[in-house]
This record gives C-alpha cells, structure tokens and sequence, in this order.
C-alpha cells in the first residue's frame, strides 16, 4: 500500500457563512491530496495526461464526515493506495486537523481513460512501475 501525505490551509473562501469548510471543498482537498501523492513518487498527472494521453476521470467520490474544519486550520491529509491498479484506481484519504482530531475520511474511485478513443484502458506502465515498490 502506498501512503502519503500533504497539508492545507484553509483559506477563509473556503467557508460556509458559519465558518466550517463548506462540504464541496473537501472534493477539491482530495484532489490536490491525490496529485501531491502522485508528485511525491516523481509521477506528474500533466504528463499523464499530455504525454502518455491517458485521463483520469473520477468515477466515485464517498466523504464521510466526522468534524468541521474551519478558517486557517491547518490540515493534514493522509492519502492512500490501498491496492495496485488496473483499469481503476482508488484513493483513500484521511483529513486530521493540526490536533490530529479525525475530521473527515473518504475515497475516490477514477478510470483510466485513452484521451484519443475515450475508452477505458490499463493503467500506464510509468504508473505501474513507480507504484509497484509498494505492492511487493
């Protein structure tokens, strides 16, 4: 299993008129949590997708909320693999304020798409490769 991690602020725009992080906004945590995982293993989703010509589009998104967060916490967000990927990946992630109180816990699911023909399609091999350290 493959896990990272990464912090956030949260950015007084990104608050509800009663000061928690507005609820769509950890859709937008979790992407930037699964991108910086991917970075931190030398992987760069830009070149994924203008490179190796394969998208990622997320197929399921499930949060489940256990606490707020509020203006200029500081967030830490685990985000793990849980599996190696196929013609799917999942990522699993774990939001922690800077108490280490459990705040919110989710994961997504996304496909692997060929940007050319729009069909699904396996997972790139530079993907594999970097990942499979962590399945042995």
């Amino acid at each position: 299993m493959y896990v990272a991690e990464t912090k956030l602020r949260v950015r007084y725009a990104e608050t509800d008129q009663m000061g928690y992080v507005y609820y769509g906004n950890y859709a937008t945590y979790y992407e930037i949590g699964r991108v910086e995982a991917l970075r931190d293993l030398g992987f760069s989703y830009k070149a994924l997708e203008t490179e190796a010509g394969v998208m990622m589009p997320v197929l399921e998104l499930h949060v489940q909320y256990k606490a707020p967060a509020l203006y200029d916490d500081e967030l830490r967000l685990q985000i793990s693999v849980p599996e190696m990927p196929q013609t799917r990946m999942r990522f699993e992630y774990k939001l922690y304020n800077a108490a280490g109180k459990l705040l919110n816990e989710g994961y997504t699911t996304l496909a692997f798409v060929n940007k050319s023909s729009g069909r699904p399609c396996r997972v790139p091999e530079e993907l594999k490769q970097v990942l499979l350290p962590y399945f042995k």
